[in-house]
């Protein structure tokens, strides 16, 4: 084998002086100048396939202006680059770009390509300046006995040149074609452009640069990415075959495509095998065999995008996307951050657990089919950092449609890719609670509990909320026989809807509003303020997994609420760090109130709880809370554990499906709850996700059961306190009941 390995060398590029004022690039430089007022030989350098000048209209005057404004320096941009997402451990979620590209050095290409582009390209490249003299007079001839403009003569600095322009234009469409236009002041812009880079970059600089910017064809820019595309091998190790099919791209990517055009593929490459032979970079033995070779394509059509994501990781990658759009740290304007995005070149490791994600889209895939009219959706977060560990839903990330396919991510609000939310229902009750904890009432705190009521009269952050309505609106608890009274304690169990009502008119809707601000509810889903309303404490406020799980999360964080955070760490694809996200953590209420919020939850999944069927095969620990909306179209079970916050939700994705006599995973349903639907996929996840994991217990409060009442019934069969979960609906009209 001849040493084609060793770096491309020419005379021109030993470590000597730059040229003085006397060297023929300064001269060369002094004669365009001239030029720039000479219209005729403006026109013979600015490329012999334009127009005469008088034919475009541009004076000699023109063309000396053009030619005097452009700057005198010339900066090339920071080229656009595949950006790889990460989850926890290292494994590739996706890759996402605008632009496929790897940037590389000079060593880590083959010296084949190398060889192989200047060799088709620029045969003289070592030889001349930024104008090929020879080049010019050699077109001119060409095309004087053709009578046709087919022959060009831009060296290959004046192509890097242009395609620089290009790139600078980014995805602006008009800027594009104003960095293509083939006008006299445009050419003779990208030769003074060309001129002073000859003076600055060696020619291995220029070549390298040159190697990586230009577009081979089937959305590959640069080497690496058509290297990886055409034969899904790294540049450096293409053999002189693939380096000459890859070189033979650039005249004509869509003529010379190896994919749809297979012959004229090879027959170009063989035009390049014959050029590097002429050039002395291969022997004659080693052109005949690379002749001989088949072209080998081992083509991986374009993988770009959340949907090329891992099954089930398409939606938190999308989320991902947003952060980086939207969080301050990576820019100070929408359009600096859509800039760094576009720009790629990242390395981004996320917090998503892949062992979780798992236990999570199994969960939800298991227990709601892809087809069934509902969905399911659950995100998982840890206690006491806001880490996003898993994201998972029903319905796959895509855009077809007629597959049950979405790109509307069900776990997150609208502003991050989601829909408008959906009704917590009862799940809700927990913040009321908290809010009474933090304002001063105990967690023995009894109301007389009716069956049902008139929403009363209550306080706000800015006046007074009255129930005007005529009839006055009321609120039923879930069953007729459901009536107190009621300490704290058995009505969260229960869900007893009246207790909660009478808890708010007592601290006020003000109260309950703060509280939900400080566990990360700002808004609805859908951005919209929150309403300070009575049925706010019943859940009727849209909210996403996602916010439903960093609440729970705050329980089970002895009052530690934090801001969701997806990224962990950014770096650049030459290992510098990029500074992210930082994680923002605040006590939202007490240790003495997350203490009693644990014992009251944990009821829940206790003895007569709403939740009493979901312990977890180990039989570990949990707290949480069921939740069912207006007319059965959400259900909802968020949960916990001392390491593991977990959010799930069950319904029509739109919110238009009545979860009454329905089939859910091929099981028919009279009606679905809390605890029936989204409550065994809770149960499920947290089964997966924690298999393994050391047991902890929550730190609980002492808050002693009331004392037995006398019964006042004659057969001692009174229905003072319920002891069994109730299974029949209201009859009574007004707020819906939520389980």
């Amino acid at each position: 084998m001849e040493s084609n390995h060793s770096p491309i060398r020419h005379p021109s590029d030993s470590a000597e002086p730059r040229p003085s004022r006397t060297s023929p690039l300064r001269l060369a430089r002094h004669g365009v100048t001239f030029l720039g007022v000479s219209v005729v030989s403006g026109a013979l350098l600015a490329g012999v396939a334009l127009p005469a000048a008088g034919a475009i209209g541009l004076t000699a005057k023109d063309a000396a202006e053009s030619f005097d404004n452009i700057p005198d320096d010339f900066r090339t941009p920071p080229l656009t680059q595949a950006t790889q997402i990460f989850d926890a451990k290292g494994g590739l979620i996706a890759k996402v770009y605008e632009r496929d590209r790897t940037v590389l050095t000079a060593d880590q290409m083959s010296p084949y390509m190398r060889h192989a582009q200047v060799d088709i390209e620029d045969a003289r490249f070592y030889e001349h300046g930024a104008v090929d003299l020879k080049g010019v007079l050699r077109a001119i001839s060409k095309n004087a006995e053709s009578g046709t403009a087919a022959q060009g003569a831009s060296t290959l600095t004046q192509q890097y040149v242009k395609n620089v322009n290009v790139e600078k234009a980014g995805d602006d469409p008009g800027a594009v074609r104003d960095a293509q236009r083939k006008t006299l002041g445009r050419k003779i812009q990208e030769l003074k452009v060309a001129i002073k880079l000859e003076e600055e970059l060696t020619k291995e600089q220029i070549l390298t640069n040159y190697l990586n910017i230009t577009f081979y064809g089937n959305g590959a820019y640069g080497v690496e990415a058509a290297s990886q595309r055409y034969f899904g091998k790294s540049n450096k190790d293409l053999t002189i075959a693939e380096a000459a099919t890859l070189a033979g791209l650039v005249q004509n990517p869509s003529q010379y495509d190896p994919k749809l055009h297979p012959q004229a593929a090879q027959n170009r490459r063989d035009v390049v095998i014959d050029k590097m032979l002429e050039a002395g970079h291969i022997t004659a033995d080693q052109a005949r065999e690379a002749k001989a070779a088949p072209l080998g394509l081992k083509f991986r059509e374009p993988q770009n995008g959340c949907i090329t994501a891992k099954a089930g990781m398409g939606f938190f990658c999308d989320y991902v996307r947003h952060v980086v759009k939207q969080d301050p740290v990576f820019g100070k304007s929408a359009a600096e951050r859509k800039k760094f995005w576009d720009q790629g070149g990242l390395n981004i490791r996320t917090t998503l657990d892949p062992d979780k994600q798992a236990a999570a889209q199994t969960a939800v895939s298991d227990n709601v089919r892809v087809t069934d009219t509902v969905s399911a959706a659950a995100t998982m977060v840890e206690p006491g950092t806001g880490r996003i560990l898993a994201m998972a839903q029903t319905r796959p990330y895509g855009l077809d449609t007629h597959r049950n396919q979405t790109v509307v991510n069900l776990n997150v609000d609208a502003a991050m890719g989601g829909g408008n939310g959906f009704q917590p229902g009862s799940t809700f009750k927990p913040i009321v609670a908290a809010a009474a904890l933090e304002a001063g009432l105990p967690a023995i705190k009894e109301y007389d509990s009716p069956n049902k009521l008139d929403y009363p009269t209550m306080k706000t952050c800015d006046g007074t909320w009255r129930n005007e309505a005529r009839p006055k609106t009321v609120v039923p608890n879930e069953s007729p026989n459901e009536k107190g009274p009621y300490q704290l304690k058995a009505a969260m169990a229960l869900s007893v809807n009246t207790y909660f009502v009478q808890m708010e008119q007592e601290i006020g809707l003000c109260a309950v509003k703060q509280m939900a601000n400080k566990l990360g509810i700002a808004t609805k889903a859908s951005g919209k303020p929150l309403e300070e309303v009575p049925a706010m404490a019943l859940g009727v406020e849209e909210m996403s997994p996602l916010t439903m799980a960093g609440v729970y999360a705050t329980f089970a964080a002895g009052g530690t609420h934090c801001t969701p955070v997806a990224i962990s760490s950014i770096t650049t694809v030459d290992g510098k760090d990029v500074p992210a996200p930082a994680g923002h953590c605040e006590q939202a209420f007490s240790g003495t109130t997350a203490e009693a919020m644990n014992t009251i939850l944990n009821g829940v999944t206790e003895n007569n709880g709403t939740g009493a069927a979901l312990h977890l095969d180990d039989d570990r620990q949990i707290a949480g809370k069921t939740g069912t909306s207006d007319h059965k179209k959400a259900a909802w079970f968020s949960g916990y554990t001392p390491q593991l916050a977990t959010a799930v939700w069950l319904g029509g994705p739109d919110g238009g499906v009545e979860m009454r006599d329905i089939t859910i995973n091929g099981q028919h349903h009279t009606e679905v709850f809390g605890a029936t639907g989204p409550g065994p996929i809770w149960r499920d996840a947290m089964n997966r996700a924690l298999r393994g994991t050391a047991e902890k217990s929550l730190p609980m409060a002492d808050i002693p059961d009331p004392a037995p009442k006398p019964d006042p019934s004659p057969t001692g069969t009174g229905t003072g306190s319920p002891t069994t979960k109730p299974t029949t609906a209201p009859t009574s009209t007004g707020t819906a009941p939520r389980r």
